[in-house]
Parts: structure tokens; sequence; C-alpha cells
């Protein structure tokens, strides 16, 4: 199971990056301390329900969505490719070593 300080962290952090904002700049549009936003993001501090609507208001969403799955999966999953990526590499790589020699 999520654990919901967690995903809420993560779906700020995805939707953020889609929007190729800062914490810093972020965190000056909703009124609140960088620090802050970064220990929300991390999942050891919850906002409360008004700095939520003021967090999703900033980043174009409904409140609801920074609890759904989809902002977190989506960036989950672009990290995992590109770690599968690397390591196709490094296999294709470690293959035209092995049929050079």
């Amino acid at each position: 199971m999520t654990n919901i300080r967690e995903l809420l962290g993560a779906n700020i952090r995805a939707c953020r990056g889609e929007l190729g904002i800062s914490q810093e700049k972020l965190a000056e549009t909703v009124d609140m301390a960088a620090n802050y936003l970064g220990l929300i993001e991390c999942g050891k501090k919850f906002p409360s329900a008004e700095m939520i609507e003021r967090i999703a208001s900033a980043l174009g969403k409904d409140p609801g969505a920074l609890f759904t799955l989809a902002p977190a999966q989506r960036q989950w999953k672009e990290r995992l490719l590109s770690r599968i990526s690397a390591l196709i590499d490094e296999e294709i790589a470690a293959l035209a070593r092995k049929d050079a020699e």
C-alpha cells in the first residue's frame, strides 16, 4: 500500500517537473518556505488542506489529482525506462567487446 504522504510528495514533484519549475519557484508561488516544500516532497511533512489547494492551483491541478497514482507513475516509468536503456547499452557494449576479442 502506498503511503499517502509519499504519494502526495511524489505527485507534487512530478507535476512540478512536468511544468519545469523549481522547488524554490513553487514555494515562492504558494508562499511557503522551500525547505518545507522539500519535506513535503520527501513525504516527511503533510501540508494543511488550504496549502494542498494552493499547491494544486499553482500546478494547474485539481487537489484530488495530487492523490492519484498517475503523475507519480509517469515519473517512475521514465526513471525505469532510463535505467533499462542504460543497462541495454552496457550489455551491447560488453557483447561488442567480447566479439572483438
